[in-house]
């Protein structure tokens, strides 16, 4: 887990770097800036990292489709600022403990505030990355059976921690483009860490 967590630290100090340096390039050049607003979604997998490190024995789906809808403002064509809403999906769970059967799921959801930093490749590629906070909601559901009598539980759990990102861009016209992205939410309740790939459109009003 520590190393891990060495990792994480690494991931986050790079984008920060990388971000600063485009941040400080770009200053002088705020004179040919091309602001504009956009919009877009994107849907993709989400996988959760450790939701059944808890439940031994037990057999997990850990992986569920992700929907995510953002907006963004661009000040610059190498900085931008975005928020997002995502539906991360639900994974799912089913064992024994002793003689009394399991089952259940915990569905994801998690709004997120983000700094993107962008560089252009050619005229329509680009690649980018991405550093911000998240604030997310687990809510788990289980079923517990005994010689044919049953019953369900429920509970919630949310809390914020931090998101980073990469991704790459193609734009097919100066207001259309395509995106193809990874996104961690680091330490999402019973997932620990939660990823997500996805593909996505946005519009920008310019």
């Amino acid at each position: 887990m520590e190393n891990n967590k060495f990792w994480e630290r690494e991931i986050v100090k790079k984008l920060l770097i990388v971000l600063g340096i485009t941040a400080a390039m770009s200053a002088p050049a705020f004179a040919q800036q091309t602001q504009h607003f956009y919009a877009g979604a994107s849907v993709g997998q989400a996988k959760y990292g450790d939701v059944c490190s808890d439940l031994p024995g037990f057999t997990c789906d850990n992986k569920d489709t992700a929907f995510r809808i953002f907006g963004g403002y661009q000040f610059h064509r190498n900085i931008g600022v975005e928020v997002g809403y995502a539906d991360l999906g639900k994974a799912k769970f089913r064992g024994t403990s002793g003689s009394v059967s399991v089952s259940g799921e915990e569905e994801f959801s998690a709004w997120d505030l983000v700094a993107v930093g962008t560089w252009p490749i050619g005229t329509a590629f680009s690649v980018y990355g991405k550093l911000g906070m998240y604030h997310g909601e687990a809510k788990a559901n289980a079923t517990a059976s005994l010689a044919g009598v049953s019953a369900t539980g429920s509970g919630d759990d949310s809390g914020s921690d931090f998101t980073y990102g990469l991704g790459a861009g193609f734009d097919f016209t100066k207001n259309v483009g395509a995106r193809l992205e990874w996104q961690r939410y680091n330490g999402f309740g019973d997932a620990k860490d939660l990823d997500v790939i996805s593909l996505g459109v946005l519009y920008r009003f310019r």
